[in-house]
């Protein structure tokens, strides 16, 4: 497979001003970083949590449908997981699955015995609802649509209740150092961080620790248009891969069908209108029905409006392009202004500020990236290919996902797979390795890249692409490449972490010459499980990176 273009093999920074030392550290503070916190706490001696903003910064706080699980009386994780597999479209890792739909359950339980409010019917029984892809009411959702922010709330205050927990916030995570042990493998031995604070601990530092868990979040601001939070700048991913970890899957990146359009100027994070209204009820037009708009998902998949996300993303787009407008709609005005407060408030109130009010108005809707289906290939304890090195949440791929996550699995994930590192990593934990001097080559890129990076990255390798357009893609990634840093600064940080992560995303999305799941390439519209059945891991090499192609069986039957 081809060689990518030349990248920095670490991120040039500051010699550190300041050292730390904990057994464990964790990269990321929302749902996958702060139960793996609480759970190694009981049997490490010390762990550290550093966050790039503040602890409910994250991606955690913002998911609105809520947390899958099999708790209902007539569902059955062999349902979740059948479910899972096809939403998937074959890529997913069978055993892995069955892992996160088996775990579940008592996973979400002890969510809730930590404290978690979810809702519950009249009669006291859990509230479960469903979205798009699932058969069954098996979404736990809490405050209507604010389940992220309730899970967060919950887990915050754990972490708070427990003072052997060290936090620090606003941090960067730099590159990791690497050391080699009394046997002479090479594994992790600490990581630097850039903290603005005051005191001690400002500017780069460094945490000698014996093993990482990163739980860092997606690459969302690859993109221009994205649900993610301006901290998702892909960072853990790349960190990782400098480190000589293996990106699996990075060309799955799900577009979230129905975002909030704000006009076509709109950049950064975008309000989402969550799967959720759908699962009660609302459902997509062309135009106002009254005036002739028509439902155009019946028809196209067997569960209309909540068919798995790229199958009403790519919808979605169709319609777009066969009329000519930027947007669809989304109908939910028969849900009422009584159901609307109760169940969706915070939608609403975002749509209300926006200048949109659901309950009388139609709300324009696109499709903008929301998840990262791939990242850090890990097993099924969350080990990476790095001695040392974890990984857990969106920043991994577990192989849950596939090509396509099904709806609220995310939170899950993190939950199930944060639980399962705890498990084996005290008792695994390597010996305190010493820090070698590192001899890849540093190098930074221009903080004011970043606006060009997502409007090519949008254009080119976002929901539609082709050969043509990747090529392009490529060609302005290896032009934005060259051009240095004049500052060291956390600008270029990120920079240079979403230009990295833009190249082995656009290289994988170039060589998978079929449309798979949340992938489309309109000169490659079908499945092709005979040629691309598996998947492709990205590795570097002190800056040059390869695209491998590893095939694997098709785990969902050849469905769709």
């Amino acid at each position: 497979m081809p060689e990518q273009l030349r990248l920095p093999g670490r991120l040039s920074a500051p010699s550190p001003g300041w050292t730390t030392r904990a057994d464990v550290v964790i990269v990321g503070s929302g749902i996958a970083g702060l139960t793996a916190a609480l759970r190694l706490r009981q049997h490490v001696e010390k762990v550290l949590v550093v966050t790039k903003d503040v602890l409910n910064a994250g991606s955690t706080q913002w998911a609105q449908g809520g947390i899958a699980a099999a708790l209902g009386p007539e569902d059955t994780p062999e349902q979740h997981e059948v479910d899972t597999l096809v939403a998937g479209a074959g890529a997913c890792d069978r055993d892995a699955v069955r892992v996160l739909v088996n775990e579940g359950p008592e996973a979400v339980r002890e969510l809730i015995a930590l404290g978690t409010n979810f809702d519950h019917t009249d009669d006291g029984e859990l509230s479960l609802t469903r979205e798009g892809g699932h058969h069954r009411d098996r979404i736990a959702h809490a405050g209507g649509d604010a389940t992220g922010a309730e899970i967060q709330r919950a887990l915050i205050a754990a972490i708070e209740a427990a003072p052997d927990i060290e936090v620090i916030q606003h941090a960067l995570a730099v590159d990791l150092l690497l050391g080699e042990d009394a046997e002479g493998r090479t594994g992790v031995a600490g990581l630097t961080l850039h903290v603005i604070g005051e005191g001690e601990r400002d500017g780069v530092g460094a945490v000698h620790c014996r093993a990482v868990v990163l739980a860092s979040g997606g690459l969302g601001q690859v993109f221009s248009q994205t649900t993610n939070p301006s901290v998702s700048t892909g960072d853990g991913m790349a960190l990782a891969l400098r480190a000589g970890a293996t990106l699996r899957d990075l060309e799955f990146v799900q577009f979230h069908p129905t975002v909030m359009y704000l006009g076509p100027d709109s950049r950064g994070q975008q309000p989402l209108i969550s799967e959720a209204v759908r699962g009660e009820g609302a459902f997509l037009v062309d135009g106002l029905p009254e005036a002739g708009g028509r439902r155009f998902m019946q028809g196209v998949h067997e569960l209309a409006d909540l068919a798995p996300r790229d199958v009403v993303a790519k919808a979605i787009m169709k319609r777009m392009l066969e009329t000519g407008r930027p947007h669809m709609w989304l109908d939910a005005r028969h849900l009422g202004r009584e159901f609307w407060e109760r169940r969706f408030p915070t939608i609403l109130a975002t749509a209300r500020s926006h200048g949109i009010d659901p309950v009388t108005e139609l709300i324009p809707v696109a499709p903008a990236c929301h998840y990262a289906s791939g990242g850090v290939r890990t097993d099924l304890h969350g080990r990476t290919d790095v001695p040392g090195l974890y990984a857990t949440g969106e920043v991994a791929c577990s192989g849950v996902h596939g090509a396509n996550r099904l709806a609220s699995n995310s939170l899950l994930e993190g939950l199930v797979f944060s639980r399962r590192i705890a498990e084996v990593l005290p008792r695994e934990l390597p010996p305190w390795r010493e820090p070698a001097v590192d001899r890849r080559t540093a190098g930074l890129v221009a903080g004011d890249i970043r606006r060009e990076l997502q409007e090519t990255m949008t254009s080119r390798v976002g929901v539609l692409r082709s050969a043509p357009g990747l090529d392009e893609a490529s060609a302005v990634l290896d032009k934005l490449a060259g051009r240095g840093a004049e500052t060291v600064d956390q600008s270029s940080w990120e920079a240079t972490n979403l230009l990295t992560i833009s190249a082995a995303l656009a290289g994988a999305a170039a060589l998978r010459e079929e449309t798979r799941g949340s992938h489309w390439r309109e000169d490659f519209p079908e499945r092709d499980d005979e040629q691309w059945a598996g998947h492709f891991d990205v590795t570097m090499d002190d800056g040059a990176t390869t695209v491998a192609f590893v095939p694997a069986p098709a785990t969902d039957g050849g469905a769709r």
